[in-house]
């Protein structure tokens, strides 16, 4: 009816450091390579790829409007940063995998981003995080129980470059999940006054 406030539609979101051009490349030439080297294993699109400090669940509008800031405050006090790729791995790290990654460095300035993510979320009404961090990107997600298998070497660059803090909307479609940029943040940018 008209003139009745509509209620607040939520979006899922969460927050990320995007990855350059060079790398999204260099991944999907990993994907390819894995395509048919694990049973029941749905590989992300590496254009989806991303490295993910805090997932943040249904957001509604007014909790994005405080968070904006403070993640742009967040990444101007994170200078750009280069971390290491470590290989193959799987999550969770006994019994049937679930989410084949690349692990990532947990460096210092990587681990202070997050955790200012962290508190930008609770500063925007989120609740706290419960499991640990453990920096890495997704490359693939087990539906079924399956063996724990070998793990094959993949050539990597010995580092990537992180230079952008992203906030995103994450939309679960049939082909896969679709991720679109609701805010992006420059690591050592300025900060909104």
């Amino acid at each position: 009816m008209s003139g009745e406030p509509r209620p607040a539609v939520s979006i899922r979101c969460f927050v990320a450091l995007d990855l350059e051009p060079e790398l999204r490349e260099h991944l999907a030439r990993v994907v390819e390579s894995l395509r048919t080297a694990f049973a029941g294993l749905r590989l992300v699109r590496p254009d989806g790829t991303h490295l993910t400090l805090r997932f943040l669940g249904a957001s509604s509008p007014g909790q994005l409007e405080r968070l904006g800031p403070v993640l742009a405050a967040a990444a101007a006090a994170s200078a750009p940063m280069d971390a290491g790729l470590l290989g193959l791995d799987t999550f969770p790290a006994r019994g049937s995998p679930r989410v084949l990654h690349l692990a990532v460095e947990a460096q210092a300035s990587l681990m202070a981003l997050q955790s200012a993510c962290e508190a930008a979320a609770r500063t925007a009404g989120y609740a706290p995080e419960t499991r640990a961090f453990h920096p890495h990107l997704t490359l693939g997600r087990w539906r079924e129980r399956v063996p724990r298998p070998p793990l094959p070497s993949v050539t990597l660059p010995d580092s990537m470059r992180l230079s952008t803090l992203t906030l995103f909307r994450s939309e679960t479609r049939p082909e896969g999940a679709v991720y679109t940029a609701l805010g992006r943040f420059p690591l050592g940018g300025t900060a909104p006054s």
